[in-house]
């Protein structure tokens, strides 16, 4: 087995993060700053006080949920551009602000391994979010498949690939539960060189399909194997918040090894402070490409 890996998402123009401990962390996402929970944060802040303090809007637990405080007023939305591309954020009911910028190192991965093929390449992106993989993807010159359950998302991502110059672009978007989508193409007999997941610990479809993690993930991954092409290229594999091991994901890839040929990589996204180089875990992965 590889070394385990540290993909680590470096401060940029329009996002650093400024500080993390005790349990949160302090993030600057183009002109406003935000604090949010993280429990991966097992260690002291480093900023005083006073500095967190002036964050634009903190996120503040109630028990299972929690809400936005705002000391100042905020946009509804705003826009920033992370790794080449462009995205519209807001604040949302459940932490989170559109996007997740410990991708970056796999948006670059996807990009070099797309052009590296030099041919023509389709990609299916489940659980595809606001879009960042696919709009790598298609910016690279991949057909691109957009899967996601939340109409939400899916507007976001299409607006994002607006933004980005990229809504001309090859992309299909598809709201669908990941698991009925992806059974329905393998009985079409339609096949892709790549497939991308971030397979959340659990969720519902658009028509309330229950996904839960431990018990669909085995499952998901064969049905997946059944729409490669006979020329595969890569598949990638995310987890944010499942509490697996990335090794867990590492094995559900291998027998693409024994079949195919190529090579796993396995590790952690992390996030590096702005300050100080710290690194802020951020979640895991798994990828398998042919060589």
């Amino acid at each position: 087995m590889s070394e385990l890996k540290i993909l680590i998402a470096k401060p940029s123009k329009d996002y650093e993060l400024l500080d993390s401990g005790q349990g949160e962390k302090f993030e600057r996402y183009g002109d406003f700053t935000l604090v949010r929970p993280d429990p991966q944060a097992l260690w002291p802040k480093r900023l005083i006080d006073a500095e967190w303090q002036k964050a634009s809007a903190k996120f503040v637990r109630e028990g299972k949920s929690g809400h936005w405080r705002q000391d100042k007023e905020m946009p509804k939305n705003w826009q920033i551009e992370l790794g080449g591309l462009r995205f519209i954020l807001k604040l949302s009911a459940f932490k989170h602000v559109g996007l997740f910028p410990e991708q970056q190192e796999n948006w670059r991965w996807i990009r070099e391994t797309i052009k590296n093929s030099k041919r023509e390449v389709s990609i299916i992106n489940l659980f595809g979010y606001t879009g960042g993989a696919t709009l790598a993807a298609a910016e690279a010159g991949a057909k691109v498949c957009h899967v996601d359950g939340s109409k939400v998302s899916i507007d976001a991502a299409r607006e994002n690939a607006k933004l980005s110059g990229l809504d001309s672009k090859p992309i299909r978007w598809i709201l669908d539960d990941a698991m009925t989508f992806v059974k329905r193409e393998a009985r079409r007999g339609n096949t892709y060189d790549g497939i991308i997941m971030d397979p959340p610990t659990y969720g519902r479809g658009p028509k309330k399909e229950l996904w839960q993690i431990e018990e669909n993930f085995p499952e998901l991954i064969k049905e997946c194997k059944k729409i490669l092409s006979k020329k595969p290229l890569f598949v990638l594999i995310n987890g944010y918040a499942s509490g697996y091991s990335a090794v867990a994901y590492r094995n559900n890839l291998m027998e693409l090894v024994s079949l195919q040929g190529g090579d796993i990589e396995v590790g952690e996204l992390a996030i590096e402070e702005s300050k100080g180089g710290r690194l802020l875990p951020a979640g895991i992965f798994a990828r398998w490409k042919i060589m």
